[in-house]
């Protein structure tokens, strides 16, 4: 595994500041992706927590949003835009992949973003009230990076003319992966059993394996319509894993 790995996803998948020379290759950014969510994750957290503390809930889960919106760079809302956009219309696979490299955002991609984030948000100011409503966020956003994990494994197909997908197509092995999500199941159990018991853990277990179900279910559904994974796939898997999670562990939390 590459040692500039952790370097290299963040200069890609974050805003935060590194060195120059890491943004220089993107071959270790996916098998990293958890880590960097694991940052994200506390940021977006604490953001919540203060917002909901000094304001009210929804000020705190729109403030949570949106600072992990400037901290991705729009990134990944970005590429769910596309992405619907390519998938929603009946229209075929070269066709579908044009209108995802194009610049503008299409009514169904705008559309699928803004009901997306509204959903975020309504979830987690539905949680941010109860004990241990921050650590959910944390949990949503290392799960939607490890959904994003997933497209690095071998034998995955990449969408035609994605560059990104090409450069990572292979860097992540099974054991990597299976060993990421045990430890994301193991941390986000014990740190539910603390703050709300044991019930609450297995909840929280559940609402990770939504959240990487519904990322898995679009990206068979990319795979279909557009032959492949791309960047723009990778980044819609990451912001439906981080609602459905939101979504399973607001209603059961």
């Amino acid at each position: 595994m590459r040692l500039t790995g952790p370097l290299e996803s963040a200069a890609l998948l974050t805003a935060l500041p590194v060195p120059a020379r890491a943004g220089a290759s993107t071959r270790g950014v996916l098998p990293w992706a958890p880590l960097v969510g694991v940052v994200l994750g506390v940021v977006a957290a604490g953001v919540a927590e203060a917002g909901s503390h000094a304001v009210s809930p929804l000020t705190g889960a729109v403030l949570a949003v949106s600072a992990l919106a400037l901290l991705t760079r729009g990134l990944h809302l970005d590429g769910l835009a596309d992405t619907a956009d390519g998938l929603g219309p009946l229209r075929g696979r070269e066709r579908a992949l044009e209108v995802m490299r194009q610049s503008d955002v299409g009514p169904f991609g705008v559309a699928t973003l803004v009901l997306t984030l509204l959903l975020q948000v309504a979830c987690l100011a539905a949680l941010l009230p109860q004990d241990g409503g921050w650590l959910v966020l944390w949990v949503a956003v290392v799960t939607a990076r490890l959904a994003m994990t997933r497209t690095g494994l071998a034998g995955v197909a990449v969408a035609e003319g994605s560059s990104l997908g090409r450069t990572v197509a292979g860097t992540v092995s099974v054991a990597w992966l299976a060993g990421a999500a045990l430890l994301t199941l193991v941390v986000s159990g014990l740190a539910a059993t603390a703050v709300r018991g044991p019930g609450q853990a297995a909840v929280l277990v559940g609402a990770i394996a939504t959240g990487l179900l519904a990322a898995e279910v679009l990206h068979r559904r990319a795979r279909r319509r557009l032959g492949g994974t791309s960047g723009d796939v990778m980044g819609a898997m990451g912001e439906v894993a981080t609602a459905a999670t939101l979504l399973v562990a607001a209603a059961l939390w």
